[in-house]
């Protein structure tokens, strides 16, 4: 466990986002593959710039697969900022895209649900991302689709890339994770016993790293339950990647 990263300027987005990235180029420098809690979803952009994309040591220089579960697309480059932020948890997976740390072709975003995007994209929930080279699979195809048809898109897609995983918390649905950033009551999310499954189902990909963010405990129930589900999240990423190690 190395601890909280050092944001001497926390209050000030981009010099975070720019503390963070040099961070993490430490970790790809020597090859190890980090699974972080957040924060907002602000910090996996420059988790990514540092370990993957050209330079990079974990994805061999070049972009990664991106499997992104969320109930928010984040790309949202129409807006020019997010309350004065450029590189904030409303643009990552674009600017990850369009600075060669993703592979959008390769990449997927599942659980998307519930945002006023279909009022702000013409191509609705997902529309940006797809613009992107994005696959998403929204809320409601998955409940269509089901774990295994999902987890086959994924693996198709994903193939032999390496790999990076990033969890939100309001993928879940808001009585499994009620202390979280976005909170979206009025549309469903995974049950854990989905996510669980969803995870445990990427077992064998090339893993170069994961995340899990936008847990407030602040918001959380007495119990903790929203953080108790964040272990859990993070546990199943840090298997994934054991076994990885293990069979190679």
């Amino acid at each position: 466990d190395l601890g909280d990263v050092p944001l001497p300027e926390a209050m000030n987005n981009e010099a975070s986002v720019r503390d963070i990235e040099a961070f993490y180029m430490r970790l790809d420098a020597t090859g190890s593959r980090p699974v972080s809690i957040g924060g907002d979803h602000s910090i996996t952009g420059p988790i990514l710039k540092a370990i993957a994309g050209p330079g990079r040591n974990l994805s061999g220089g070049k972009p990664c697969a991106l499997i992104h579960f969320d109930a928010h697309t984040d790309s949202y480059d129409n807006m020019p900022h997010w309350l004065g932020a450029r590189r904030s948890a409303a643009h990552w997976a674009a600017y990850t895209v369009n600075e060669g740390a993703v592979d959008p072709s390769r990449s997927v975003q599942v659980g998307m649900r519930g945002h006023p995007a279909s009022a702000i994209h013409a191509g609705g929930v997902g529309g940006s991302s797809r613009a992107l080279g994005y696959r998403v699979i929204t809320m409601p195809e998955f409940e269509n689709l089901g774990i295994e048809a999902t987890l086959k898109i994924i693996r198709e897609r994903v193939g032999d890339m390496p790999v990076y995983i990033t969890f939100d918390l309001d993928s879940l649905d808001p009585s499994v994770a009620p202390g979280v950033s976005n909170l979206e009551p009025g549309f469903g999310g995974f049950s854990i016993r989905e996510a669980t499954r969803l995870l445990q189902g990427l077992k064998g990909l090339d893993i170069i790293g994961g995340d899990v963010v936008c847990l407030m405990p602040t918001k959380d129930s007495p119990n903790q339950i929203t953080a108790q589900v964040a272990m859990v999240m993070m546990f199943e990423m840090i298997s994934l990647i054991a076994a990885r190690k293990r069979e190679t």
